[in-house]
Order: C-alpha cells, then sequence, then structure tokens
C-alpha cells in the first residue's frame, strides 16, 4: 500500500463484478480498487474482461452481480448518464463523438440546455465555455471547427475535455476511464497525453487499459492484471517489468522466437506487383518498388510520410496523379477498391472495427463478404455453403467463438483481426496489405497473428506491411523501404540474422 492509499479510502471500488454475454462469461468475480488521484494501470490478453468491467463502471453495461462503491457507497447506474452523475466519464477506445457536429457541441452533447435562451443556442457562450474544457487539456482546437476535421489525435483530447465538464456540475473529484487511448497516436502524441494525465491527477484518478505494457509502466501506481474474466494479480508498477505483466496475462513469457524470423525464408524472384514512379500530389512522388511472391515488404515512416497513402492508393481508396501500378506485369488502374480485390489485392485496415468488419453481422456473413461469389448456388447465397466456409477458416486459424454464427462485435480485438484476415484468404487473394495489423492486441495474440503471416508467405502470399512499430517492422520484413516527406530515403535488405538496427532506419526517417 503507498502513502496515498494509507491517508485515504478508496474513491471507486468494484467488488465481485459477474458478467456474461451469450456463449461468453466475460467476468467472474472481478475486484478492483481506485484510490484518489492515482493511476491504475488495467492489462490482460484480448477477451480478459477489461472493456467489459469499464463499460459496467461507465454505465454501458448493468453486471449480472456484484457491487459498485463510490466513497463507500454502493451505486448502481442505468446508463452512461447516471455514472456521469457520480463523476466517472470515460474516453473509448472507439472514440464517441459525432463527426458531423462541431466540437464545442460534442462536449456539451446533451446539456445543451445551459446555453439555449429563447429557444435558440447561444454559440458564442457555448463555444466560449468549450474553449475553458479545452484549456485543461491544453488543446488549441477551434472549438467551431467540425469534428471530423480533426486528426485521431486531436479528437482523443476533445475526449477528455468532455470528461472534465463533468467538474462543472458535481463536487467531487472525477473517475476517468481510458480504453486504449493510445492505441493509434504517435509517440509525440502519446507523451501529450501522458504530460496532460500527469496533471491532472490532481482532480481527478485514472484507470488506464492499454495493450502496450511499457506505457502502463510508465504512466500508473498500481496495476491489475486480468485472465479470463477475472483479477488474477494485483502489483505495483515500480516493482514490475514487461516480462513480469506478459507472464501473469499468459502465463508464460515473451518468447525469443516473438516474430517468428526462423521461419523467414527467401521469397521467389516472381514479381507479383511494381510499382514505378507512383505520385499523388501533397501525399507522395516517385515511389517505386517490386514485391516478390512470398515477399514480406515494409514500410517504415512517420505520420506524414507517405506511407498509408502509398496503401491506400493500391487499394483503390485513392487515385494517384501519376505513375504506373502492374499486377504480375500487367498494367493496372484501380479507381475503386473492388478493382484492387478484382486483381487479387486484399487490405487489413488499421480501423478494423469500421472499414474490416460489418460488426452487427455475424462471422460466416463477414467472411464472406469479399467472396460472395463463392458461396453462390443459382444466383442465391447458401448459407450451408457459406458456414462451412466460414467453420474451415475457424479451425484454421484457431478463432475464438461460440460458434461461427456469433457477431464479430462479441468477439475480442485479436479473433476480429482474424475474421478479416479469413476474409481475404476466403477470397483467394494472394497479396495483402496489411496496415497496423497488430494495433490493440495483446501480446499473446500478437504472437498467433505473426504466426499467421510467416504461413502466408510460405504459402507464395506477398505482404505489404505498416508496421505499429519499427522493432516489428524489422522482425517480420524481408525488405524494408523507409519514407520521409513523401519520398522512398533508403532500402533495406531484412534477412534472419542480419536485421539492420532501429536506429538506421530513424536516420533516414527525420
Amino acid at each position: 500500500m503507498n502513502a496515498t492509499q494509507a491517508a485515504s479510502r478508496p474513491v471507486l471500488v468494484a467488488r465481485n463484478i459477474d458478467k456474461s454475454f451469450p456463449g461468453v462469461r466475460a467476468l467472474q468475480q472481478a475486484t478492483i480498487e481506485v484510490f484518489p488521484h492515482e493511476v491504475v494501470g488495467l492489462v490482460g490478453e484480448n477477451g480478459a474482461g477489461k472493456s467489459t468491467l469499464m463499460r459496467i463502471l461507465a454505465g454501458v453495461y448493468a453486471p449480472d452481480s456484484g457491487q459498485i462503491q463510490l466513497d463507500g457507497h454502493t451505486v448502481t447506474f442505468g446508463s452512461p448518464r447516471d455514472a456521469a452523475s457520480y463523476g466517472i466519464g470515460m474516453v473509448f477506445q472507439e472514440q464517441s463523438l459525432l463527426p458531423n457536429i462541431s466540437v464545442a457541441e460534442n462536449i456539451f452533447l446533451g446539456y445543451e440546455d445551459a446555453f439555449m435562451r429563447y429557444g435558440l443556442i447561444n454559440w458564442k457562450a457555448l463555444n466560449a465555455a468549450a474553449r475553458r474544457q479545452l484549456e485543461k487539456v491544453q488543446s488549441t482546437v477551434d472549438p467551431a471547427r467540425r469534428t471530423d476535421e480533426l486528426s485521431f489525435a486531436e479528437r482523443q483530447m476533445v475526449e477528455l475535455a468532455k470528461v472534465l465538464t463533468l467538474e462543472e456540475r458535481l463536487h467531487r473529484d472525477l473517475v476517468v476511464l481510458l480504453d486504449e487511448p493510445t492505441s493509434v497516436l504517435e509517440q509525440a502524441e502519446i507523451n501529450i497525453l501522458f504530460d496532460r494525465v500527469r496533471k491532472l491527477r490532481q482532480r481527478a484518478s485514472f484507470i488506464f487499459v492499454s495493450h502496450r505494457l511499457d506505457e502502463v509502466l510508465a504512466i500508473s501506481d498500481r496495476i491489475y492484471v486480468m485472465k479470463d474474466g477475472q483479477v488474477v494479480s494485483e502489483i505495483q508498477a515500480a516493482n514490475a517489468s514487461v516480462p513480469d505483466l506478459h507472464r501473469l496475462m499468459v502465463g508464460r513469457g515473451v518468447q525469443s522466437e516473438y516474430y517468428r524470423e526462423s521461419r523467414q525464408t527467401a521469397y521467389a524472384d516472381d514479381v507479383v506487383l511494381s510499382v514505378e514512379n507512383l505520385t499523388r500530389d501533397g501525399d507522395y512522388r516517385n515511389v517505386s518498388f517490386d514485391l516478390h511472391k512470398g515477399e514480406i515488404l515494409g514500410i517504415a515512416g512517420v505520420i506524414g510520410s507517405g506511407r498509408e497513402q502509398v496503401c491506400r492508393t493500391l487499394f483503390g481508396f485513392i487515385t494517384p496523379t501519376a505513375g504506373q501500378i502492374r499486377v504480375k506485369g500487367k498494367a493496372v488502374t484501380f479507381r475503386k477498391p473492388s478493382d484492387a480485390v478484382a486483381h487479387g489485392i486484399g487490405y487489413i485496415p488499421q480501423e478494423r472495427r469500421t472499414e474490416g468488419l460489418v460488426m452487427f453481422l455475424p462471422i460466416t456473413q463477414n467472411m464472406s463478404l469479399a467472396s460472395i461469389r463463392r458461396v453462390l448456388r443459382r444466383g442465391i447465397i447458401s448459407h450451408t455453403t457459406e458456414r462451412a466456409m466460414a467453420s474451415d477458416w475457424v479451425h484454421k486459424l484457431a478463432i475464438r467463438t461460440p460458434n461461427v454464427d456469433a457477431m464479430c462485435l462479441n468477439l475480442s480485438g485479436g479473433n476480429q483481426q482474424k475474421v478479416v484476415l479469413a476474409k481475404w484468404m476466403s477470397a483467394q487473394s494472394q497479396i495483402l496489405i496489411l496496415d497496423h495489423p497488430t494495433r490493440g492486441l495483446d501480446v499473446g495474440a500478437k504472437e498467433e497473428v505473426y504466426e499467421l503471416v510467416r504461413n502466408l508467405t510460405s504459402q507464395g502470399i506477398s505482404i505489404i506491411l505498416i508496421a505499429d512499430t519499427l522493432e516489428e517492422t524489422i522482425g517480420l520484413s524481408h525488405t524494408i523501404l523507409v519514407m520521409r516527406d513523401g519520398v522512398i530515403t533508403h532500402r533495406f535488405e531484412a534477412p534472419p540474422g542480419h536485421k539492420p538496427e532501429q536506429v538506421e532506419l530513424i536516420e533516414h526517417m527525420v
């Protein structure tokens, strides 16, 4: 027990929380405590129950049994608004802001009455109040801007500012729930967020959920570890290390063969995709490379380097202004994603929940989306064929699900990613673009993805990779292209045992 705990009682206690969904027991007797002005880390594999517990504390779900106590008093929440009335606010992983209204409107959504006069909103007062909230998190975003014009990092700060509006309505300290807040942020943006959290500790306590264990150690005072819906350990962050947390999460240490380098075999001479002087004004210019059969081509670069735009061009999301794309030697033009799919290209996006899956459809239908003709019988979808195909891929990829009819919404992040991968395998794609394929996955799920990637290349499938970290790019790739300011600045060979160092890549990135 640290000094903060010894001097005070918990501000929040979740005791013996149980929660089940159809076919899944998400939480079993889960108990955590949060003391005033501390940051509590919450870690565990995908499906361990972290997000379910957070949603119960935020009033999104009701527990099947157990108690929630605030300042020693038992409370019940019927909705997120109930939880907010007690000072609990959540910054969601998927973000809860409405894209088609202003920043100010989002910050005070549901509480506009305070700015109404004669049935009309006083926009000047609303924007001024929103600006004061944004100042709390040191954001300079214009409160009158449409939210969909903001970057993810800017929206994340708006989410935090929205939660802090609770201060004006309450006379107690807040509890802020941060669910994977850094999942799509670059290091500089993460540093800014952590700086804000440390300063806000004077008026709030935090629960911080992340799969990035080094970040949890850096920002937390104490850490709870969850496994199979239970809290299995509590540890002081100062006494823990990343390997410690990993062992507690999965029951074993990180394997020395984390990226399966021993399975990296030489790629074939066949060029399956060729890009020559590809240019898109304002994004990238004169990009040229060859992708070979069975090769993993990693592209490294910071935000704004152009690498994401190149990959989205190769799948037909955006069109180039100049240059040539060839698939197996044949010149092609992709005006839309279906053009790329027709040429055997699949795309696993970084936002799998919005671009990779239809969350409210079952596994069967998600898997057949890119290969609908394969399950048609006389022009009608054969559900028997569709289910058989889905069952085959669930078995091959070891997708953990009660059955193939389960909604993708109810799967863990790692299993959702496997469904996206199965969708393109069902379509018999020979070229895969992996855009941050392990984003938001725990270390165990990442290892499974790395194993799948090696399996794919051994079958002759070619991969273009944009990874979350330089370590991942180096560990997986045969070849690495470094981009800066829209231009390829260097090309590295990355054979097993002779991988480039991170610092070598960084020299050409910045």
